[in-house]
């Protein structure tokens, strides 16, 4: 059925396989036998949503003996947006060929981001939601990928939206193509993975529900002695699917600004907020134990603070729940840090074997 909005010339030259619920479900019971695993083993590393998916998508990948493998989420572009004063200048990019260049002597190959880098509408601020308000709101939310300063460098413009670096965009900028990158967050999209390198892809994770299976990835780099390049090349991040006109090459000077009134704006924010603090716990568990209690306190209290005001930015979304979910996420870290070793212990077994 999606096959046919591509272009028959791709068709013939490329095999498309699409791992819809139904077929995962009897991969688990494959991988389930011939990994000598249980139910509940195989239910941690294979499966549906974010982290699960990604870990089915490798295993058939492997199966398949496809050496390097590339995740390109669909609301991601292969352009960079310039900015020119007050208008932008659009460069496409070739993401396929830049990770193929340097693939081969690295484990993880990741590129860069510009467009809509978080999935935060422009907020206005008035009588309820001032800034101090939206600014509590955004610390108790912070992670790898958001805080108040890059909200602010972001906005500062009126737009929200990220530029990309010419250099990069042109693929001028020189990169480190030796020694092992150990703290370093790479992005779910826009990553390769050298598959030929097995040993070193770790398994993607998330808490229940949550999202984070890249930061969670990310945190497993270190310890597996992997080699990662940042390499020059973009994807323009379109997270609320406002610019899809990008892709028929209908490249505007500037970009409407997305606020708080759109439409579809309430329902992603409510949902990339929810994910977002789901996962903040187990983040934090993980890099800074030493200050973990003092960092989910300060984020209780701020959002105790704002996250009545904030839902006033909105007819239809309510996120007065996030303090409870925090509190529950917070309380259940250790069984979630417990699940994500176990996780990359099964993955360690299952890679061994194939």
């Amino acid at each position: 059925g999606a096959s046919k909005n591509i272009n028959p010339e791709v068709l013939k030259n490329v095999k498309i396989k699409y791992l819809n619920p139904e077929y995962v479900l009897e991969k688990k019971v494959e991988i389930m036998k011939k990994h000598n695993l249980t139910e509940k083993e195989v239910d941690l590393v294979i499966g549906t949503g974010y982290a699960k998916a990604r870990n089915a998508i490798v295993y058939e990948a492997l199966e398949e003996k496809i050496d390097y493998l590339l995740f390109w989420d669909d609301d991601e572009y292969p352009l960079a947006a310039v900015r020119e004063g007050n208008h932008i200048r659009w460069i496409k990019q070739n993401n396929v060929l830049q990770h193929i260049k340097y693939i081969e002597n690295a484990d993880i190959t990741y590129g860069y981001r510009c467009g809509m880098i978080n999935p935060l509408p422009y907020v206005k601020y008035n009588e309820i939601i001032t800034e101090d308000i939206f600014k509590q709101f955004i610390e108790a939310l912070e992670n790898e990928v958001i805080s108040w300063d890059k909200l602010q460098y972001l906005f500062k413009n009126d737009s929200g939206i990220g530029f990309a670096d010419e250099s990069i965009a042109k693929y001028e900028k020189e990169i480190e193509t030796d020694g092992i990158v150990k703290e370093d967050f790479v992005l779910g999209s826009g990553i390769c993975l050298n598959l030929t390198h097995i040993d070193k892809i770790p398994a993607f994770y998330n808490p229940p529900e949550a999202r984070g299976e890249d930061t969670f990835f990310s945190c497993s780099l270190g310890y597996k002695g992997a080699k990662v390049l940042r390499i020059p090349v973009y994807h323009f991040h379109d997270v609320f699917l406002k610019f899809t006109f990008l892709m028929q090459e209908k490249f505007p000077e500037k970009l409407k600004k997305i606020t708080t009134d759109d439409n579809g704006i309430a329902l992603r924010l409510k949902r990339t907020t929810t994910g977002w603090i789901k996962y903040k716990p187990l983040m934090y568990y993980i890099l800074d134990k030493k200050n973990y209690k003092n960092v989910i306190n300060d984020a209780k209290e701020k959002l105790q603070n704002s996250v009545k005001q904030m839902s006033t930015a909105f007819d239809d979304c309510d996120l007065t729940n996030l303090p409870v979910i925090l509190e529950e996420y917070d309380h259940k870290v250790e069984a979630h840090y417990e699940e994500y070793k176990e996780t990359n212990k099964i993955w360690d077994k299952i890679k061994k074997e194939i």
